[in-house]
């Protein structure tokens, strides 16, 4: 399956391009809705919060009272990571239960709202990030939330800057103008990147533009940040079965190579390489194996040694 990483700020539109995502076929696992029944009367994680933050937390029905909570956590950020704390495993265990339900030729996307927060950028095939300028959220919160100025900045405070999140996303959706403007954005990278993405992880191969690898004419994303962020996903790819290095050798752009760690076959690395969505294309060029990635969009090289 194809799976995906959502999320954006605070009133960027990330609700909006999730709802879209739905409306195309994917399967949606929505963080937020998790986080509520995790902390739902008689759960485990509403005892945890209780027990943390005191019964005042309550209301007098026995359910937990968001609002206040809200209030508390979002002007305290040690008071957020210890909430983070309680709920966090609790959502991640949920999610990956309903991930594991997945038709294998699915697209799965997980709305996170605080994905960079949490640094679960590395766990997806890709990141897609609502963006919207922070006076125009501001306006949004208070418009249509009936939130004060104050604790719309407390709110959008405690979460990561615009800056963090562009160094985790692979897509970038700005949502600062109309729904359908942003909605038709997303139509674009659905049909035109993720669905044939999918089509090929599915079928266990790298997109057909890639299959014939040009040692001359090679250059997947050559940004600092870009490169950061596919040796991290790399390397959770292949855990402690191999290390992840960014080369930029003469006669290519930017590539990458996964040299085995003692005791590692080349058969798990192919394995462990095919979950993150890169395939072998081609035969061994100066003594590796390339492999090269089913994303229509990233034409990325990898190689290990044969």
């Amino acid at each position: 399956m194809l799976s995906l990483g959502l999320t954006g700020g605070i009133a960027a539109g990330k609700s909006l391009l999730s709802t879209r995502f739905r409306e195309l076929g994917a399967v949606v696992i929505d963080a937020d809705q998790l986080a509520g029944e995790v902390v739902a009367p008689g759960t485990q994680g509403l005892a945890a919060v209780v027990a943390h933050f005191g019964p005042e937390m309550l209301l007098p029905d026995g359910s937990l009272n968001r609002p206040s909570l809200g209030s508390r956590v979002f002007a305290d950020k040690a008071e957020l990571a210890a909430l983070n704390a309680i709920t966090h495993p609790l959502v991640r265990a949920a999610a990956a239960a309903l991930k594991a339900d997945a038709s294998p030729d699915a697209i799965v996307v997980q709305d996170i709202p605080l994905l960079v927060e949490s640094g679960q950028g590395p766990n997806f095939h890709l990141v897609v990030v609502a963006q919207a300028p922070q006076e125009l959220r501001l306006e949004r919160l208070i418009r249509d939330r009936g939130m004060s100025r104050e604790d719309a900045l407390a709110r959008i405070a405690a979460q990561a800057t615009d800056e963090q999140r562009a160094a985790v996303a692979d897509v970038v959706i700005v949502n600062d103008g109309t729904r359908d403007e942003a909605i038709a954005a997303l139509d674009v990278l659905w049909h035109e990147r993720l669905v044939p993405f999918a089509t090929n992880v599915a079928a266990g191969r790298a997109h057909a533009e890639h299959a014939d690898v040009d040692q001359s004419a090679h250059a997947p994303a050559s940004d600092d940040a870009g490169e950061a962020r596919l040796v991290a996903r790399l390397q959770h790819a292949v855990g402690e079965s191999a290390a992840v290095l960014a080369l930029h050798p003469e006669g290519y752009g930017p590539a990458f190579r996964v040299e085995p760690t003692a005791g590692n076959s080349a058969e798990t690395l192919l394995h462990a390489m095919a979950k993150a969505g890169f395939f072998p294309v081609a035969d061994a060029i100066e003594g590796h194996q390339v492999l090269a990635s089913a994303d229509p969009g990233q034409p990325l090289l990898i190689s290990y040694e044969s």
